[in-house]
């Protein structure tokens, strides 16, 4: 499929892209600000299509995508940090004070359970470097090898962050009352 997709044939290309789009998103999200994601996903499908040539046989062609996913989602995420700092700025020089945040609807509060809203209260409390490899860890199930080839990490730094992301995971979790030890 992929030495199709290489020759050109977008109808391979297009079997690879519906074969991995739900982990893309998934990586997408974890990245990236929520509103920005999909587009992430689409430019890094696009990006990923034009470095075909550059893809090197025999590889797995999930954390090569994966990465080039994560990277485009990484830019966002700096990206939308800046307009937000920026809009910051000016709201605060014309003395507006307003940061136009809107808030989730009652819908979606209701969507989580309880202990998942509690472990995501606890994630959110994390470093980012915690929260990204917990997340492609956990929650987009790669393994040690593909979570380093996403993130661009030794597979050692990805093997102790885990593990300490998880133990200042747990100790958030018991401090707030929310873990059960």
């Amino acid at each position: 499929m992929i030495a199709r997709a290489r020759n050109g044939e977008l109808a391979a290309y297009e079997v690879i892209v519906r074969r991995y789009q739900d982990v893309a998103l998934r990586t997408a999200h974890l990245l990236a600000p929520e509103t920005d994601a999909d587009d992430a996903v689409q430019e890094a499908f696009l990006k990923a299509f034009d470095a075909l040539p550059r893809f090197r046989d025999g590889s797995p062609i999930r954390p090569w995508l994966l990465r080039i996913v994560a990277n485009e989602a990484r830019n966002r995420r700096r990206s939308a940090s800046r307009r937000h700092g920026l809009a910051m700025r000016a709201a605060a020089a014309s003395g507006d004070g307003s940061e136009g945040a809107t808030t989730p609807g009652p819908e979606q509060a209701l969507m989580a359970a309880e202990s998942r809203a509690e472990l995501l209260a606890a994630l959110a409390g994390l470093r980012h470097e915690d929260r990204e490899v917990l997340g492609a860890r956990f929650m987009l199930d790669l393994s040690e090898a593909e979570t380093a080839e996403t993130l661009g990490l030794p597979r050692g730094t990805v093997k102790s962050r885990t593990s300490r992301a998880l133990g200042r995971l747990r100790t958030a979790l018991l401090a707030d009352g929310r873990g059960d030890g």
